[in-house]
């Protein structure tokens, strides 16, 4: 699995080939979509709507949008918070990271969460933190299981929706 950041031009156009993929990647995800009410519908999730919502995702200051690509396909995506707003909270933050539905339960996501925090290890960063939506707990066993403890719990930011905020210390990279 490779991963490549995502930039976008100043007026937010994706190459429609990128776009298409990452609208298929989204809408692959319903389930997901359905608890979190990111979309208004989560059946007719539109190429539009992925692209504002990353647009809205990279004009915020130190966001990084990684791109998992795995023999050439396109088959993750993890947003990433270098800083969280609050100045209390020193570790970066894992905003969202989604791997195709067809491509589930084949180790992507625990290879993408473990390239992204191989990232922020290398940027000296000693822990990183997530929030898991309370009513997924399909997310909170993958969390847990690659080692990530819940601290806290509190509504998120901007929804106000009920979630479990994890931590997991940074050690050294692990061997692959």
């Amino acid at each position: 699995m490779i991963i490549e950041p995502l930039s976008l031009s100043p007026d937010h156009d994706l190459p429609g080939e990128l776009l298409t993929e990452l609208t298929a990647l989204y809408a692959s995800n319903r389930d997901f979509h359905a608890l979190s009410g990111e979309f208004p519908d989560p059946d007719d999730i539109r190429p539009e709507q992925v692209a504002a919502a990353l647009a809205d995702d990279l004009a915020r200051p130190d966001v990084e949008v990684l791109l998992a690509r795995s023999e050439g396909r396109l088959v993750g995506i993890a947003i990433t918070l270098a800083h969280h707003p609050d100045p209390a909270d020193p570790d970066p933050w894992i905003g969202l990271l989604m791997v195709e539905a067809a491509a589930q339960r084949r180790g992507h996501g625990r290879r993408l969460a473990g390239l992204v925090e191989d990232r922020f290890r290398a940027a000296g960063r000693t822990a990183v933190r997530l929030a898991v939506l309370e009513n997924n707990p399909r997310g909170l066993a993958f969390w847990t299981a690659l080692g990530y403890e819940v601290i806290d719990h509190r509504p998120d930011r901007e929804l106000h929706r009920p979630c479990a905020v994890l931590r997991k210390e940074l050690g050294r990279p692990e061997s692959a």
